[in-house]
């Protein structure tokens, strides 16, 4: 079973209650989206491998740590999963970005992928979708399964908020992923959203609502 990580670091603590706050301009949201992004990822990323290369300092030749390849692809969903890519790269400027774009069916209410553009490469790569909110688990639950379709293998599911409705089904349907979690509300509504939550994430990050 994918395990589940939830940050008690206070920095991630303080901005992700910052963007909960219903005055929060989007200039603001945006920000601290990308500055909670950031501080996830360089958490995620611990488990990266590592080669030992040789190289020269100023002073002389030695051997040092660095990483094995550049083999990351972050992998949106659209629209608000955007949220998270600036942070990400930050960390790791030479990552491949792919994105995943979902709706809901009006009479199944299923998923149903409307755009997929993945690295040509992407079964070598570790991936990390992203996502700001889980709440039922449907989006991501069946955008990782497209990666999986495409040949992804090695994959992570990041977002800002969870509902624990979204992160039981999520290990259902994909017990071999690991999910990062800024923070674990307490329920879904009548209507799906997240409680306390912080309202519709791709509204709040492009001005929409």
């Amino acid at each position: 079973m994918g395990k589940v990580y939830v940050f008690d670091h206070p920095l991630i603590q303080h901005k992700t209650a910052l963007m909960r706050q219903k005055d929060t301009s989007v200039k603001d949201f945006r920000e601290l989206a990308r500055e909670v992004a950031m501080l996830m990822g360089f958490e995620a990323t611990r488990n990266l491998p590592l080669e030992t290369v040789e190289i020269e300092t100023p002073m002389c030749k030695t051997k040092m740590q660095m990483l094995k390849g550049e083999d990351i692809a972050i992998i949106p969903i659209l629209r608000a999963g955007l949220g998270f890519v600036d942070g990400m790269l930050a960390l790791v400027p030479n990552a491949k970005v792919g994105h995943i774009g979902l709706y809901r069916d009006p009479t199944t209410h299923q998923p149903v992928e409307y755009y997929c553009k993945l690295p040509v490469d992407i079964e070598k790569r570790q991936i990390f979708v992203v996502d700001p909110m889980l709440a039922t688990g449907g989006s991501a639950i069946a955008a990782i399964e497209f990666i999986k379709q495409r040949g992804g293998k090695n994959i992570t599911f990041m977002c800002f908020i969870a509902a624990p409705e979204g992160i039981e089904a999520l290990q259902k349907a994909h017990p071999d992923v690991d999910i990062f979690i800024a923070a674990k509300d307490e329920k879904l509504n009548e209507n799906a959203y997240i409680l306390p939550g912080l309202g519709d994430a791709g509204d709040r990050l492009y001005g929409t609502k």
